[in-house]
C-alpha cells in the first residue's frame, strides 16, 4: 500500500475519533475517489503515491470549481464548505510554486522549444508537456498554460 493511501486511512481514522465531521466526510470522499480509481479500468491496480496526488489534485479543483460556481449562485453557505474539503485536500498536496520560479521554468523551456524549432500552437504543446514533466504536481495545468502562452506571445 502506498505512504500516502496509509496517511490518508490515517487521518479518516483521526478525524473518527475527534468526531470532526467535515474533515470525516472529506476524508471518507477521498479514500472513495481512490477506490473508484483503483478498480476503473479493465483490471484493478494499486495506485502509487504519483497517482493519487493527480487525484487529489483533481478533487481539489472540483472543490474549488463547485466553490465559484456556488459563490456566483449566492450559495455562500455551500461554497464555504466546497472551499473547507478543497483546503483538507490541500493537505495533502505539495507547496505550489510560486509565480516566479514558474516564470523561470517556462521562460527556460520556451526558449527550448523554440532552439528545437517550435513555433505557435505545436511550441505551446510541447513547452506545456516540458514545464508539466518538470514541476509535476506543484502547478495547476491552467496556471502553466496560461503562463506559456503570454511567454509566448
Amino acid at each position: 500500500m502506498s505512504t500516502l493511501n496509509d496517511r490518508i486511512r490515517e487521518d479518516l481514522t483521526q478525524a473518527m475519533r475527534d468526531r470532526d465531521a467535515l474533515t470525516l466526510s472529506t476524508m471518507r470522499m477521498l479514500k472513495t475517489a481512490i477506490a473508484k480509481a483503483e478498480v476503473a479500468g479493465t483490471e484493478a491496480v494499486e495506485l502509487d503515491d504519483d497517482a493519487i496526488l493527480a487525484l487529489l489534485a483533481t478533487e481539489a479543483r472540483k472543490r474549488n470549481e463547485a466553490a465559484e460556481m456556488y459563490e456566483q449562485g449566492g450559495r455562500t453557505e455551500l461554497a464555504a464548505k466546497e472551499r473547507a474539503e478543497a483546503e483538507i485536500i490541500a493537505r495533502y498536496l505539495p507547496a505550489a510554486l510560486d509565480d516566479k520560479t514558474l516564470v523561470a521554468i517556462v521562460a527556460a523551456e520556451v526558449t527550448i522549444a523554440r532552439a528545437a524549432g517550435h513555433s505557435g500552437g505545436k511550441a505551446m504543446g510541447v513547452v506545456v508537456k516540458a514545464v508539466r514533466e518538470h514541476v509535476g504536481q506543484q502547478a495547476d495545468g491552467a496556471r502553466i498554460a496560461a503562463f506559456v502562452k503570454q511567454a509566448l506571445a
